[in-house]
């Protein structure tokens, strides 16, 4: 009884060291339907290969766009209609001012018209007495030129008076912008004393377009020409891209900023570029190469090696690393590990990424 229990027990064991252990099966990733829609996927396609090359600049007015107003009279101002950064048109009065000069400009005015009319009446009656006979030539000759230098003086009073702005009714000059658009300086207000030929009271400028000075440093001047594509990003704004190109290039270094300095002319639409804004800047540099070409934000960089996540459908995803070839802020160029046409995940590719177990 006991060789039994002794040989069951024997095959018991056997058969238990007989049988292998069942091996776990592989998880595998998919992606269900609330997870596929928070992804976007992006065809790859070939590009011409574009490097951008970062720069540093600052906005100024346009000069040949800008009008600062000096005094032409002594005075004391009385009023002002204006204050900085208000936009005004061509011949609006910004302020008034009594001098002096108004008063002298007025006598005169008033005294070369009695002299006129004086004249006017001494020239009839020598052209009277000429025609009788009574006077000669030469007096009628005088008389007429007398007459044409005081009415020439007149006309040189009165155009000063409208230089200057004067209105002898308010007994004032009123000073008016010379030009449409934008106060962006001011020296002036109200009971202030000012002298002709003395500093500028205020400057107008228009600001619809403006210039970017890019600055062009040693070690890019072989790399950025003229015509380039230029975009301009700002702190203020920064997801704006203003658009321009490069329109000139300095052939003098800036002893002040050590660069070279390039001009971008660009329509300040909704006026948020302000003279004095420093800017970031990339210039365009196209190639005559071509390569795969995907939106840099689609790109995981994991471990010190970039990757794409390929797609093939919900369940064949493949984390694959790439060499980069180029990597601009939009796009990204690609040498080696993808080829045109196939799919990546564009969009939330670092979930996916992370739920591979990668």
């Amino acid at each position: 009884m006991k060789n039994i229990i002794l040989l069951s027990a024997l095959a018991l064991l056997a058969g238990a060291c007989g049988k292998k252990e069942k091996e776990p099966e592989e998880k595998k990733f998919c992606l269900d339907d609330s997870f596929k829609a928070r992804i976007s996927l992006y065809t790859a396609e070939l590009q011409t290969v574009t490097e951008g090359i970062h720069l540093t600049g600052s906005v100024e007015a346009n000069p040949d766009k800008v009008v600062s107003y000096v005094p032409l009279v002594s005075g004391v101002v009385t009023s002002t209609f204006f204050s900085l950064g208000d936009r005004v048109t061509k011949g609006q009065v910004l302020a008034e001012m009594r001098s002096t000069e108004l008063s002298g400009m007025s006598a005169s005015l008033s005294s070369l018209d009695s002299r006129i009319r004086a004249a006017e009446s001494k020239r009839a009656s020598v052209q009277s007495m000429f025609d009788d006979g009574l006077a000669s030539r030469k007096e009628l000759a005088d008389a007429v030129s007398e007459l044409e230098v005081l009415k020439a003086e007149k006309i040189r009073t009165e155009k000063d008076m409208s230089l200057y702005s004067g209105n002898s009714g308010k007994g004032v000059f009123q000073i008016k912008a010379p030009a449409t658009g934008i106060i962006t300086e001011k020296g002036i207000n109200p009971g202030e004393q000012i002298s002709a030929g003395g500093p500028s009271l205020f400057t107008v400028s228009d600001l619809n377009n403006l210039w970017v000075m890019i600055n062009i440093y040693a070690s890019n001047v072989n790399k950025i020409r003229q015509g380039m594509d230029i975009s301009i990003t700002t702190l203020s704004y920064p997801d704006d891209v203003f658009k321009g190109n490069v329109s000139q290039i300095s052939p003098v270094f800036d002893e002040n900023a050590r660069a070279l300095k390039g001009r971008v002319i660009l329509p300040n639409r909704d006026f948020k570029l302000k003279p004095g804004m420093l800017v970031d800047v990339t210039a365009w540099k196209k190639t005559d190469r071509q390569a795969v070409g995907v939106p840099t934000s689609a790109i995981v960089f994991s471990d010190n090696q970039y990757y794409v996540l390929v797609y093939k459908d919900e369940c064949r995803i493949e984390a694959r690393k790439i060499t980069v070839e180029v990597k601009n802020e939009d796009t990204t160029f690609i040498s080696e590990g993808l080829q045109a046409g196939e799919q990546i995940i564009a969009k939330n590719q670092l979930l996916v990424f992370e739920s591979l177990g990668l």
